[in-house]
């Protein structure tokens, strides 16, 4: 069972019935085609827009394969380490119980390669729920349910060496509670998650740690009602956020209605603003993740009972702790990674109409990996869809990044991937998705930025959908209309017009697969003369299509 999401485990959608969404369907979908967008992709016409910052590719770079699920990764170097509940893995192109090796619950790969490292092969005895590193990157801790680890006595969070995967010796505090989240710096480490003692001592969901002998610090936030699923911390570390399901932290609810800062020595509450706007607590909705980049820090969300506000994620500012922007993309996103040039989340938006993207569809469809620009670029318009309206908020633009990951069946809860991570040129999803672009991938993907990348993904719709329409409105004059492509990570496409095989006409025209409208060019010919027009397509990488081939007699 996810441990996020225990409350909705059948949930596959927003907190909406889909016959109520479809309602306004005709109206959302004329009003988003009317929303200027900024179409940034892996090339965008100018980089340097805020609305327009350049992505990862959408190709699927090949990976280790695992046969459960992921719930958290994090990198060092060359080497990227994930967790979560898997007993396998194989390598990529591997179907499934083929090629396979032991690896329970932990294992590492390489960055660049996709490839297993056989020299790290730790064990836990039961899942691995969140891992990350040191600032100096020598010790990687990891929380789970796990009472073992390699066969050592370890309750519930772990330090461990990244190179060998020993367990390293004196850090093994005693948590009686599923740790969720880890966050360290170089002398502290603060974990979160169900527990309510450490030892003999009392300890609601929040604890600190001495990071080299794991002695327990006063550090004692007390968070209520909920448990935690988050937490990240400050650039200097002087303040730690936790996230989560709880309805007060230290007695307050507000901040502490899901989210809240501490001081990260004494515990007490911060002035969290950024609380006034997302507030995602009780039994039906949560804060699922934080994290950072250093200048700002970033959270997902979901509501199912309506004891939330906020299906989507979020990005706020270390300066002031309030909210910098908010996307409202419903249904629930469960992790947010932040590169240097744009933010991505895993999770499963069906509707994005209120920042001028993809409508509701009915049936619904999800797209599970998306990506937002890191600037507030415009604002929210009033909801639609019968969910709590954000009207007027400062959101960021939808990019053009759409790879299709399917849903998995490890947990039971019908989702893809359940966390994001990276750095500047690669982004790493983890879950328990099978296939990635309609091929086999399970588990554990990469893209990588277009340098990196094959960039094989091109134009996507069929030849039927994009053959030209041929009339003669007028003597002389052969009229041609086709409807436009569209493509995973590339909005500006290049249309050429063949007649008779030899190009009359090249136009350009930025678009993506829920705006792709109508274009023609008017040819003039001959007068009773015959002819035939076909339509090609490109992207900037030059990956290509054509439609078949029509004829017409000119007036």
């Amino acid at each position: 069972m996810n441990p996020v999401l225990k409350a909705h485990a059948s949930r596959k959608g927003g907190g909406k019935p889909v016959a109520a969404l479809a309602a306004g369907f005709a109206m959302l979908a004329a009003s988003v085609l009317a929303v200027p967008h900024g179409f940034a992709d892996t090339a965008p016409t100018n980089p340097n827009d805020p609305k327009t910052p350049v992505t990862v590719s959408a190709d699927a770079l090949p990976t280790v394969q695992i046969d459960g699920v992921v719930w958290s990764q994090t990198i060092i170097g060359n080497t990227v380490y994930a967790v979560g509940k898997f007993s396998t893995a194989r390598p990529a192109g591997a179907a499934p119980g083929s090629q396979t090796v032991p690896r329970q619950n932990i294992l590492a790969y390489s960055l660049t390669t996709g490839a297993l490292i056989s020299s790290f092969a730790p064990t836990l005895n039961a899942q691995g729920l969140t891992i990350t590193t040191s600032p100096d990157k020598t010790r990687l801790y990891v929380g789970g349910d796990f009472t073992s680890v390699s066969g050592q006595i370890r309750n519930r969070v772990v330090a461990l060496n990244p190179t060998t995967g020993a367990v390293l010796s004196g850090f093994a505090p005693k948590v009686n509670g599923s740790v969720r989240a880890v966050v360290a710096s170089e002398d502290t480490v603060w974990v979160g998650g169900l527990f309510t003692t450490v030892g003999t001592v009392a300890r609601n969901r929040l604890a600190a740690f001495r990071s080299p002998d794991g002695f327990m610090l006063a550090w004692n936030p007390n968070a209520s009602g909920g448990r935690v699923n988050a937490l990240t911390a400050s650039p200097d570390y002087k303040r730690v956020v936790a996230g989560g399901a709880f309805t007060t932290l230290n007695g307050s609810s507000n901040p502490g209605y899901g989210l809240a800062a501490t001081d990260a020595v004494s515990g007490s509450i911060i002035a969290t603003p950024v609380n006034d706007v997302v507030r995602n607590a009780g039994d039906g909705a949560a804060i699922t993740s934080l994290s950072t980049d250093g200048t700002n820090w970033y959270g997902t969300a979901y509501d199912f009972a309506g004891t939330g506000l906020l299906e989507g994620s979020f990005s706020a500012n270390w300066s002031n702790l309030g909210l910098k922007w908010l996307e409202d993309c419903h249904g629930d996103s469960y992790s947010i990674f932040a590169s240097n040039t744009a933010a991505y989340v895993a999770g499963h938006p069906h509707y994005c109409g209120n920042l001028g993207g993809f409508p509701e569809t009915n049936p619904r469809t999800w797209h599970r990996a998306v990506a937002f620009s890191k600037a507030a670029t415009r604002t929210l318009t009033a909801d639609t869809q019968g969910y709590k309206s954000f009207t007027g908020q400062p959101a960021p633009e939808l990019l053009t990044w759409f790879p299709d990951m399917d849903t998995g069946t490890a947990t039971g809860q019908n989702q893809g991937p359940w966390h994001v991570t990276g750095n500047s040129q690669y982004i790493l999803m983890g879950g328990e998705f099978k296939t990635v672009n309609f091929k086999g991938q399970q588990g554990l993907v990469r893209y990588a930025v277009s340098s990196l990348a094959p960039n094989k993904e091109g134009p996507r719709s069929s030849l039927d959908a994009t053959n030209p329409v041929l009339s003669s409105p007028a003597k002389g004059q052969i009229k041609v209309r086709w409807q436009s492509n569209w493509d995973r990570d590339n909005s500006n496409l290049t249309y050429q017009v063949y007649r008779d095989g030899v190009v009359v006409n090249t136009q350009a025209k930025a678009t993506t697969f829920w705006n792709r409208p109508t274009l023609e060019y008017v040819d003039t010919v001959a007068s009773g003369s015959a002819h035939s027009y076909r339509i090609g397509v490109k992207d900037p990488f030059g990956n290509a299509k054509s439609s078949t081939t029509v004829s017409l007699t000119a007036k």
